[in-house]
């Protein structure tokens, strides 16, 4: 029987009531939690946690590569004092003794301080921070204070149609799909913008959207195949496909999100089903067991 797969949620915040602190993922959480494999066995063992005081030295992140962590899943949701020099170091030996990471970040600058998290880091566009020149104009519309990148997937608490990249990636198979892929995530008003860096080998992308507000395909997930030199990881254009808030807006927000959400997604089996066998393969194979 093999050992349960250690699975770390972080965010990039301390804990704050009225943000997107780790209490905000918890039905990810107990997701995770409540897989079992064939024997019955739980798959996944997980810690969640917001990181220590700002401005120092993270406690977990910067020793990560001395942790029985298998897995860093980081929700960057600062404004860009999220992560100590240390911790990246710590977070970047992770990676090289073989751990796996998925990275998630949302609009403008949020989550800028994940820049310089080696390739995976700079596979992530930000207003002021990894630039493309020229800055584009902004995509959704609705929130004229939140600059590009901002793609609009759909409403808070909506599926949004997700298109699998060629070749099929493992993260994106689903038996169960009648097009044998993911087809659905949840939506968010406006998305962050993921690219594979140009020259990395290791990296591609592995699934798109489609903006309802300008018909804009726009990246959702890049893949980076585990190497001699680093483990796997994934860069993911907003945390909000993991957040509770959209998987059922019920769960409520901070009190800074101004749009109006929707309840469609916990209506929809056929989504919901969709985005759990996502969540699982991305679990999966951050562990190099898919």
């Amino acid at each position: 029987m093999s050992n349960p797969i250690q699975i770390l949620l972080q965010t990039t915040i301390e804990s704050t009531e009225n943000d997107w602190h780790i209490g905000r993922f918890s039905i990810l959480r107990d997701y995770l939690a409540s897989l079992r494999d064939a024997a019955g066995a739980p798959l996944f063992q997980v810690t969640a946690r917001d990181r220590d005081k700002v401005g120092a030295p993270d406690s977990v992140l910067s020793t990560l590569d001395r942790s029985n962590y298998d897995e860093l899943w980081l929700f960057a949701v600062d404004v860009g004092d999220g992560l100590h020099d240390e911790d990246r170091e710590g977070i970047q030996r992770f990676r090289a003794r073989g751990g796996g990471l998925l990275l998630a970040r949302d609009h403008m600058d949020l989550g800028c301080s994940v820049c310089d998290l080696g390739s995976v880091g700079a596979a992530n566009l930000f207003h002021t921070h990894n630039v493309t020149w020229p800055i584009p104009p902004p995509d959704d519309r609705g929130t004229p204070q939140i600059q590009w990148p901002n793609f609009h997937s759909g409403p808070n608490g909506a599926p949004q149609r997700v298109r699998a990249e060629l070749p099929l990636h493992p993260v994106m198979r689903d038996a169960d799909s009648e097009t044998g892929a993911i087809m659905f995530l949840p939506a968010h008003p406006h998305e962050g913008a993921v690219v594979a860096p140009a020259g990395d080998q290791f990296a591609r992308v592995i699934a798109t959207g489609t903006s309802l507000a300008t018909g804009q395909r726009f990246n959702i997930a890049v893949a980076f195949e585990r190497s001699e030199i680093e483990g796997p990881a994934i860069a993911e254009s907003t945390f909000h496909h993991f957040a509770d808030y959209n998987w059922d807006p019920k769960r409520g927000s901070p009190d800074f999100v101004s749009e109006t959400p929707v309840y469609d997604l916990p209506n929809n089996a056929r989504a919901m089903a969709s985005v759990h066998r996502y969540v699982r393969n991305v679990a999966m194979w951050l562990a190099g067991r898919l």
